[in-house]
């Protein structure tokens, strides 16, 4: 059984798409190399670039390694490494650049666009889109939602019997002036003690 994950990136909008392929429908992508251009089904008019991947033991796919091979390699830049001093070398496994039946993920990107948008809405394999960072901090960070979960937590006591916030003000305020009525007569009683004598 072949399985592939596929992440496809949009250049124009940022975002990533992801799709599955498994059994007939991933064999064609076999033997084929990073930097060949492909056609997915159920995506016509649409081409895309094979940028990379990863194989089911998350090795990163390398361009400059040939074959099926998986190979330690003396890296001093490009995938699977990361500088942090200049001039660093270091010994790191890698996958080449062929597609087979270990790797589980192929990453891509859309060189020519169809008629129709990779969008959820007109999305025909129902596959979800994945969110740009940037977008997801808006959403998250916003008012509106902060709002919203204050309204649910206020829900959620009241349903429980407990309290919510605006009663314990008016509770406090009730208290409040309670206390100044209290001290007020006492003030009058201590006056009134006085005259008297």
């Amino acid at each position: 059984m072949v399985e592939f994950k596929i992440v496809i990136a949009d250049p124009k909008t940022g975002k990533s798409h992801k799709k599955e392929l498994k059994d007939k429908e991933a064999t064609f992508l076999i033997g084929k190399k990073i930097g060949d251009k492909v056609e997915l089904p159920g995506m016509q008019g649409y081409e895309f670039l094979i940028t990379g991947g990863s194989d089911y033991a998350g090795f990163p796919m390398r361009a400059d390694i040939q074959g099926t091979v998986r190979k330690r390699i003396y890296a001093k830049r490009g995938v699977g490494f990361r500088i942090k001093k200049k001039g660093e070398k270091l010994r790191k496994t890698v996958c080449g650049n062929t597609i087979h039946a270990r790797i589980t993920q192929i990453n891509m990107k859309i060189v020519k666009y169809g008629s129709k948008p990779l969008e959820p809405k007109d999305n025909t394999t129902g596959e979800k889109t994945q969110e740009s960072p940037d977008e997801a901090k808006k959403v998250k960070g916003g008012k509106e939602e902060k709002v919203k979960k204050e309204e649910t937590k206020a829900e959620v006591k009241s349903e429980k019997g407990g309290r919510s916030g605006e009663e314990k003000k008016e509770e406090k305020k009730e208290e409040e002036k309670k206390q100044e009525k209290s001290e007020e007569s006492s003030k009058n009683s201590s006056e009134e003690k006085g005259k008297s004598k």
